[in-house]
């Protein structure tokens, strides 16, 4: 195929079936707390993290990392303890981060609004080896946490209250969901970007969600959804020459659309089987009383 003959194609193609495995497997978490838009906000803070390696002329995915991950933090505290007005400082960190991004990037000597832009959407020919030794060690640590702790991860994520009387740190468990999504985010980038990253974690396990309750088969559906939407809209951005970002969130969605036509006709054929057939069902109605019934009470 001509596609892999590319040096550059063959590192995208390889980031991007790690992103496709990685977003989902920490987008379930995310959707099972409700907090689908949380990678979204990442990405906003996460720009600025582009923006100062672009400053300092360092790795602009690394200095990216931490910043999401100070920025998790941050957002994890708010949610504990700004009862009344977080929803307002959430706010103003999100806007926040795209803000210093774009005035960090403007005010470096290497910086543009062409390097703005592959940071944003995505682009498949940005991926340098330098980024996939990058990519490699942050995927790996993603899969390890939601993986390895998926059964503390689900019983923290289902019902919180429930878990801290099971004896699970609750807290640092809630910390290692944002941290291990801020990761996620700076992961993803390069491929999607960071303003379409948040669908890649939720829309991969809403799919998934219509045809499965079970969250083991949910997961795998969400992880083998994110591998084949990554994967063609890769290939596909570069044959059609379209932004890889748009066209995988894209091909999501429609996978999306049509998981969810095929839900309803699944869902009356679970229910038929679980009502059994109706045929053959016979109701044998006892006979009248005969005198071998009658009770008697000895005088």
């Amino acid at each position: 195929m001509e596609i892999l003959t590319y040096a550059f194609m063959q590192r995208a193609l390889i980031a991007a079936l790690i992103v496709g495995i990685t977003a989902p497997a920490i987008g379930i978490y995310l959707v099972q707390r409700r907090q689908a838009l949380m990678g979204d906000g990442i990405g906003h803070v996460a720009l600025t993290g582009v923006g100062l390696g672009f400053l300092l002329n360092t790795s602009p995915v690394w200095v990216a990392t931490a910043v999401a991950v100070a920025g998790s933090v941050v957002m994890e505290l708010i949610r504990w303890y700004g009862k009344t007005r977080g929803d307002l400082a959430l706010a103003m960190l999100f806007y926040g981060g795209m803000a210093g991004g774009v005035m960090l990037m403007n005010l470096s000597d290497a910086g543009s609004n062409a390097n703005l832009g592959t940071y944003l959407f995505g682009s498949i020919t940005t991926v340098s080896p330098q980024d996939m030794t990058t990519i490699y060690v942050l995927a790996a640590l993603v899969l390890a946490i939601t993986i390895g702790l998926r059964r503390q991860l689900f019983a923290v994520c289902q019902d919180e209250e429930f878990a801290r009387v099971t004896g699970l740190p609750v807290r640092l468990l809630n910390l290692l969901v944002a941290v291990t999504a801020a990761v996620t985010v700076t992961v993803a980038m390069r491929v999607v970007g960071l303003l379409l990253v948040s669908a890649l974690m939720v829309i991969p396990v809403a799919a998934a969600q219509q045809i499965s309750r079970s969250f083991a088969v949910t997961f795998a559906v969400a992880v083998a959804i994110g591998v084949v939407v990554t994967l063609t809209g890769t290939a596909t951005s570069y044959y059609v020459d379209v932004p890889s970002g748009a066209t995988i969130v894209l091909f999501a969605i429609a996978l999306f659309v049509a998981f969810t036509a095929l839900a309803a006709p699944l869902a009356k054929k679970r229910a038929k089987a679980a009502a059994g057939p109706a045929e053959g069902c016979t109701l044998e109605v006892p006979g009248g009383r005969t005198p071998a019934d009658d009770v008697s009470v000895a005088g």
